[in-house]
C-alpha cells in the first residue's frame, strides 16, 4: 500500500499536489482530522487492495498538534502500513503574492490583517513535520506544468503510461460542435459515402465506407497534414501539463466521414504512445 501524507505551508500548493496524485489514481482526502487517520487506514486495509494508493492532506487548518499526528502515524506503522511525508513550501514573498492575487484569507490570519506574520508563524508550527519529511518540494519557481512533472518524476510508476490522455470524438455539425472540444477539424470537404446507395446505411466503422473515403488522393493528403499537425501539438500540450485533450472531427451528420477519420486519428495517437480513447457521438442518429 502506498500512503502519502501531504503537508506544508498554506498557499504553497498542497491541493495542487493532491490533484496531480489523483491523476495517478491515488485516493486523496483533504484535511482529515488526525484522530481519524488510523481508523481510515484500517478501512483501506479492509478493502483488500481497493484503496492501495492513498494521500492525505493535513496542515494547520485541523488545529491538531503534530504530536497527535505523529501518534496517528505510529499507529499506522503498527498496522503494517509504511507512509511517506511530502512537505510543500514556498518563499514568503511568493505565498504573500498568491494570497493577494486570490484574495483568500490565511488560516492563521482570519482577519486579514498581517498575512506575512501568519506565514512566519506557520513555518514555526510546521517545523516538526518538515524535519520528518521524506520529500520537500519548494514551489516558489514552479509553473503548474513544472510541478506536475516534478511529482510525476518522483511518484509515477515508470512502467505506467503517463502524460496526456487523448480523446478523439466524431460528431455531426448538424447537431452542434462538442462543447468540450479543444481542437475541431471539419472533414465535410471529403467525398461523401452518403450519396453511394450501397454505403448510405453503413457508417465509418464499416470497411466499405473506410475504403471509399480513403481511396481518394485528397483524403490521403489531408491525413498526412492532419497527423503531422497533431504529432506536433500533442507533445506541446503534454509539456504544458495538460492532462487530457479532446480532438473533435466533424462531418455533416457524424455518420460516415468523421467516424472513419476519427478512428484513423485515434490509431495515430496510440502509435505515438498516448493513452487514447475514440468515441462517435452522433453515429447512431
Amino acid at each position: 500500500m502506498e500512503f502519502f501524507v501531504i503537508s506544508g505551508l498554506s498557499g504553497a500548493g498542497k491541493s495542487k499536489v493532491a490533484a496531480i496524485l489523483e491523476d495517478l489514481d491515488f485516493y486523496c482526502v483533504d484535511n482529515m482530522p488526525v484522530v481519524l487517520i488510523p481508523i481510515f487506514t484500517e478501512l483501506c486495509l479492509a478493502t483488500k487492495g481497493r484503496y492501495d494508493k492513498v494521500a492525505l492532506v493535513t496542515d494547520v487548518r485541523g488545529r491538531d498538534s503534530f504530536d497527535e499526528l505523529f501518534t496517528a502515524l505510529e499507529r499506522m506503522h503498527e498496522l503494517g502500513v509504511e507512509y511517506k511525508i511530502i512537505y510543500i513550501e514556498a518563499s514568503n514573498s511568493v505565498i504573500l503574492k498568491r494570497y493577494k492575487e486570490t484574495r483568500r484569507r490565511h488560516p492563521l490570519d482570519p482577519d486579514g490583517t498581517n498575512v506575512e506574520e501568519a506565514i512566519t508563524r506557520e513555518k514555526k508550527l510546521l517545523a516538526p513535520i518538515r524535519d520528518r519529511a521524506d520529500y520537500i518540494i519548494n514551489t516558489s519557481n514552479y509553473t503548474l506544468a513544472q510541478l506536475q512533472h516534478s511529482i510525476l518524476d518522483l511518484f509515477a510508476d515508470k512502467n505506467e503510461l503517463r502524460g496526456l490522455h487523448v480523446n478523439v470524438e466524431s460528431f455531426g455539425f448538424k447537431y452542434g460542435v462538442p462543447t468540450d472540444a479543444d481542437l475541431v477539424f471539419d472533414v465535410r470537404f471529403l467525398p461523401n459515402p452518403y450519396y453511394v446507395p450501397e454505403l448510405t446505411h453503413q457508417c465509418g466503422l464499416d470497411e466499405p465506407v473506410r475504403d471509399y473515403i480513403f481511396q481518394y488522393e485528397q483524403t490521403g493528403e489531408f491525413m498526412n497534414k492532419l497527423t503531422d499537425l497533431i504529432g506536433f501539438l500533442l507533445p506541446q500540450y503534454a509539456e504544458e501539463g495538460k492532462p487530457s485533450i479532446v480532438i473533435a472531427i466533424g462531418c455533416t451528420g457524424g455518420h460516415h466521414r468523421s467516424v472513419a477519420v476519427a478512428e484513423a486519428v485515434a490509431e495515430f495517437a496510440r502509435e505515438q504512445g498516448y493513452d487514447t480513447a475514440c468515441s462517435h457521438r452522433d453515429v447512431s442518429k
